[in-house]
């Protein structure tokens, strides 16, 4: 019989995140700054506490759908819940610099 997978970490779930995109900006949501904490406990349940550009994004739910799948995707991962939040309120000064310095912010 196989030993359960153990969970990935925080970080690994973290990286798993540069490959959801903003389809507004063809970005990130980790370079963005839209994710502003990853928990993975023992079980392997995942908690994503993010927010978006805007109350009003309109690919919100499909962001949220995207970081829901692609952690579910990562082996050892049992469940995922993301929490959307709107403190603190996100603004250009949460994104990476580099992409800050790209995007002319």
């Amino acid at each position: 019989m196989n030993a359960p997978l153990s969970p990935p970490t925080g970080e690994v779930a973290r990286k798993a995140l540069r490959a959801v995109k903003d389809p507004e900006l063809g970005l990130n949501i980790i370079d963005i700054g839209l994710v502003y904490d990853v928990e993975v406990d023992e079980a392997g349940a995942v908690h994503v506490r993010m927010t978006l550009t805007s109350p009003g994004c309109p690919a919100g739910a499909e962001i949220m759908d995207d970081v829901r799948q692609t952690l579910l995707d990562l082996e050892g991962v049992t469940s995922v819940e993301v929490e959307l939040v709107w403190e603190p309120y996100w603004t250009p000064d949460r994104m990476d610099p580099r992409i800050r310095a790209f995007l002319g912010h």
